[in-house]
């Protein structure tokens, strides 16, 4: 009707942005493939990260870290959608997916659950299957180490990882060869087996530099 009064003719807005890019931005983004390690760990009298000590090897194509709860729904009578407070963690998995680009007996054994051999080739070590998966075939501190764009680190440790995707290598030509490695988190031998332990690390106002330097001497060669 002419002459009747329009809120939305006064309102412009501008309270509605184009984007959810704000000052925290930059330092909450990942960027960069990462590196994955074994035996990761804090040392708190160097306040150092043994990283040269840990680094497993070369990767391409990056590195995926998937975490996932297992829910269940209860089901009730006359219920139509789901619930709050009706859903129950009834588990998780959590697991890393990396492509291998270093073919080591190391990464060969990780990747088969398998053990050195007896050769009988002069000049050569054999590595073969074995029958039972041991304790030690779980990696301790399989870990992954990200950065945000500020440079500081983030880092994600499985304190028990077995790889469960075997050795699958495919040559081409022109191509370097790769495999893939999915490390699969587990947990310790407990009657409390009910989480996996698993822990993401992230910097609190540590300052890029300071973060930097526990980095840095954490990868100096020493004589």
């Amino acid at each position: 009707m002419e002459g009747d009064y329009n809120m939305a003719d006064t309102l412009t807005f501008e309270e509605f942005k184009s984007s959810g890019i704000t000052d925290k931005t930059p330092k909450n983004i990942v960027f960069g493939a990462g590196t994955i390690h074994k035996g990761l760990k804090y040392d708190a009298s160097k306040k150092a990260w043994n990283f040269a000590e840990s680094l497993i090897g070369a990767t391409s194509g990056g590195t995926k870290l998937s975490i996932k709860p297992e829910l269940k729904d209860i089901e009730v009578d006359g219920e139509l959608v789901k619930v709050k407070e009706l859903t129950v963690k009834t588990g998780e998995t959590a697991q890393m997916d990396t492509n291998m680009v270093e073919l080591s007996p190391e990464t060969i054994k990780m990747a088969i659950i398998g053990q050195n051999g007896t050769s009988t080739a002069e000049g050569y070590d054999v590595i073969e299957s074995k029958a039972r998966i041991e304790k030690d075939d779980y990696i301790e501190n399989f870990g992954y180490i990200g950065r945000f764009l500020d440079g500081r680190p983030v880092i994600v440790i499985f304190d028990n990882a077995l790889c469960t995707s075997g050795l699958e290598i495919e040559g081409k030509n022109k191509e370097n060869g790769t495999f893939a490695l999915t490390m699969e988190c587990y947990a310790d031998l407990s009657p409390a087996a009910d989480t996996l332990p698993y822990h993401i690390y992230l910097p609190t106002g540590t300052t890029t530099e300071q973060v930097q330097q526990s980095i840095d001497s954490s990868t100096e060669v020493t004589d």
